[in-house]
């Protein structure tokens, strides 16, 4: 009854401690402009099932993505285990799930052997990032803390599955010699061939193994449960729901403004004035100006660096990183929900994304081709993010780079991009000749 107790009270404070940092996010996601998507909905079924369920982006990288699907197969299929540990911490049995007769040592053994998978994959991406040195996860941007949360995920799993399978290895010795309260199920796939290095152990010890196993497994599935709101992990959640809001037109894709569209409109008798105020700004300069999407895109990032790795601005030495866009987007909307938090009456912290995150010199980097969005294996839409900071310089700062600025000027004046007057436009044409004759 008081292991039960306390695994009751552990488990109630894990749920309950996940559910408020949930909320939190939730909160800050909230606190992007109102953003409507209900287009399509079979289609976005469609996509979510294939790239989120699916890992089809993960496969385009046949060996890296294999091993990818061990670690998020594994995932789901070793926590189906959870249930019965679950069950068991909650009334105090032990293999509840035995019932299940002769099936329950075959589901067993496919969690090892699945936990097994996920301990091969983890290692090896933990030889890529440390050893092998990948370069995309050597950027500026993969300062410290991103580096050492990546480790903290793959060497935490590789600790999980293997206490998964110490225990089942201590158990399956003491289902052998009838110890109390160990019921007799049979060997497993995996665990069996670790069973020599156990035998010769008392069974205190054997039942110290099993237990501390049991308690270690449980914990740190919940540990690593709240670790993950804290980490970039939270992807895992996430990626799901922002794959089915996936901007499903072409990428280039640009979206009017529109309170200028409204104008534009007034302005050539397609529509009436109704009198509604202007918008307060054009663009965006903070992650209040920012949609919804796209905060939910800041914290579905992998940090896995394949949209820097494509990214030709990025390749021939620019400034811009599309990883670290979506990195200070989501560090910024932390930061200032976490000011929010304590000052709830109080509009701003005197910070902004652009300028103290990102620098124009980030944003007019960008060529807007849309490789990064294409390359992401969670349809995030980098260049959206960027194109709302620039219409805010561009808009209303002035700030485009000079080019950018006498194009405009010379829209507005001639009517075309070139320095041109209107009278002159055909002049390219004098010299072409049309039916042997000079025009």
């Amino acid at each position: 009854m008081i292991s039960s107790i306390i695994f009751i009270l552990i488990f109630a404070a894990a749920v309950f401690l996940f559910a408020k940092n949930v909320r939190i996010i939730a909160t800050n996601i909230k606190r992007g402009k109102s953003l409507t998507i209900t287009d399509k909905p079979n289609e976005r079924w469609k996509l979510m099932a294939l790239v989120a369920l699916g890992q089809s982006k993960m496969l385009r990288n046949p060996i890296v993505g294999i091993l990818h699907l061990f670690v998020y197969i594994g995932f789901l299929v070793v926590n189906i285990e959870m249930l019965e540990i679950l069950t068991d911490g909650i009334f105090g049995t032990h293999r509840i799930f035995s019932f299940f007769g002769s099936f329950y040592p075959i589901l067993v053994s496919t969690f090892e052997i699945f936990a097994v998978l996920v301990i091969v994959a983890c290692i090896t991406f933990l030889i890529r990032r440390n050893l092998l040195k990948v370069k995309r996860f050597q950027n500026p941007e993969m300062t410290a803390w991103p580096r050492t949360d990546a480790n903290i995920i793959l060497f935490t799993e590789v600790l999980l599955m293997s206490a998964f399978l110490a225990m089942n290895a201590a158990d399956s010795i003491l289902q052998i010699r009838g110890a109390e309260h160990y019921t007799a199920v049979g060997s497993f796939a995996v665990s069996q061939f670790l069973v020599p290095l156990f035998e010769n152990l008392s069974t205190g010890s054997l039942i110290f193994i099993e237990r501390f196993g049991w308690w270690f497994h449980i914990v740190g599935v919940l540990a690593f449960l709240n670790y993950i709101p804290y980490s970039k992990h939270f992807h895992v959640f996430l990626a799901f729901p922002n794959v089915y809001y996936s901007k499903l037109k072409p990428r280039a894709y640009v979206p009017n403004m529109q309170s200028i569209t409204n104008e534009v409109k007034i302005a050539m008798g397609l529509a009436q004035d109704t009198g509604s105020a202007p918008p307060d700004s054009f663009g965006a300069k903070d992650v209040t100006d920012l949609s919804w999407k796209n905060l939910m895109d800041a914290y579905s990032c992998t940090e896995c660096g394949r949209c820097t790795a494509v990214c030709p601005a990025n390749v021939t030495g620019k400034k811009l990183s599309p990883r670290k866009i979506i990195m200070d987007t989501r560090d910024r909307l932390e930061e200032f929900g976490k000011f929010k938090v304590k000052n709830p009456s109080t509009e701003t912290d005197g910070k902004m994304l652009l300028e103290n995150y990102i620098s124009p010199e980030e944003l007019w980097a960008c060529t807007t081709c849309n490789a990064c969005a294409q390359e992401c294996p969670v349809n995030i839409d980098q260049p959206a993010i960027i194109i709302e900071m620039r219409r805010y310089l561009f808009m209303e700062k002035s700030a485009a780079p000079s080019p950018i600025n006498q194009m405009s000027t010379n829209i507005e004046n001639n009517g075309a991009p070139w320095q041109y007057s209107t009278a002159d436009r055909l002049n390219w044409a004098n010299e072409l000749y049309i039916n042997d004759k000079m025009v």
